[in-house]
């Protein structure tokens, strides 16, 4: 059990999400409400009722049982409203949780089925981004997401639409899916293309599938930040690469544990790699798939590993050295977070 006066402190702590997805944290509430505008029928029509279709227990089976809790938001976010709408909630679900900065990423190829382009679907979501900043003062970005189930063709203009906003509410580019079947080493020509454009790259890696997709996610794709990562133990040589360049971890531990990307908390290397020199970050991944905030994973940090609040406030720091921001932004977050560290 945690002392209260750390329980308190880890509270009050600015803290940023560099990994979390939209439709895995669409509020439950929002969904009935966005079904009954659009005359979608659900599996429930009261909260309780409808949250086992949307998050999953403590314990998940697999990855592939933990997406599926995806199916029922998907066809929810197929209007520009209902994406801004979205966004914008996401922001406040940030502020609640003292969240100075945030990282929202997305499949925008997912939210077409009644039309919109490219460029709606992401404008959108960045409106509601804009409107959750003005009204909570929460900064944030958007990363879009190549799917790896995708045609090169739509991934590449998920590309081409991440340049003509990069700079405009979007700061980076990611490919996410189903990593077993799909390797990073399919999609060096798109990437390729990304690297054209001066997109920065994050790469889920190492959740699903081994160590060799993460490095190359690096030397292929040209990441320079890797989604989960927790089978980078598998490979000490690129562990030892990966401490040695700074190449930041973006670590979901509720997460992780839940798709069985570690076998439990046991297992689950978080601490290992932090004590390695590892620049590891802590994120949610999805809010409400996996019942979490950005502060139960740090107090599931301290409660489970010990970390200290010295520690606690590197991984925060860390966070926020690998944000897609540029160097004053960065120093504005520093500044909010050792301020709070001086009155602790």
């Amino acid at each position: 059990m945690l002392e209260k006066e750390l329980v308190k402190l880890i509270k009050r702590l600015p803290k940023v999400d560099l990994h979390v997805h939209l439709d895995g944290s669409v509020r439950p509430g929002t969904a009935i409400e966005l079904a009954k505008q659009r005359g979608i029928e659900l599996p429930g029509k009261e909260i309780d009722k409808l949250l086992p279709h949307m998050q999953v227990e403590e314990e998940c089976n697999s990855l592939e049982e933990y997406l599926r809790k995806f199916k029922l938001i998907e066809p929810l976010l197929q209007t520009t409203e209902s994406l801004e709408r979205s966004a914008c909630e996401m922001v406040k679900q940030a502020y609640d949780q003292n969240c100075m900065y945030m990282e929202v990423r997305f499949g925008p190829q997912q939210h077409r089925q009644l039309g919109l382009s490219l460029a709606q679907v992401i404008e959108a979501v960045i409106a509601g981004l804009k409107k959750g900043e003005e009204k909570f003062g929460v900064k944030t970005n958007l990363l879009v997401c190549c799917l790896r189930h995708h045609s090169a063709t739509l991934n590449k203009e998920v590309v081409e639409a991440a340049d003509a906003f990069l700079g405009k509410g979007l700061a980076g580019i990611d490919l996410a899916g189903d990593e077993a079947e799909y390797p990073a080493n399919m999609f060096t020509e798109i990437f390729s293309f990304a690297a054209s454009k001066g997109i920065p790259v994050t790469i889920h890696a190492g959740e699903a599938a081994g160590p060799v997709n993460i490095k190359d996610a690096i030397d292929k794709l040209g990441a320079v930040r890797i989604g989960h990562g927790v089978r980078l133990r598998e490979d000490p040589a690129l562990l030892a690469e990966m401490a040695a360049r700074k190449i930041p971890l973006e670590m979901c531990p509720v997460s992780n544990i839940q798709t069985k990307a570690a076998a439990g908390w046991y297992d689950y290397p978080l601490r290992d790699y932090f004590e390695r020199g590892i620049s590891v970050t802590v994120n949610t991944d999805n809010l409400t798939v996996s019942n979490t905030t950005i502060t139960r994973e740090y107090m599931l940090l301290a409660n489970r590993f010990g970390f200290s609040v010295e520690e606690i406030v590197q991984l925060i720091h860390n966070g926020i050295e690998a944000a897609f921001l540029g160097e004053e932004e960065k120093q504005v977050l520093k500044r909010k977070l050792e301020a709070v560290v001086l009155t602790a």
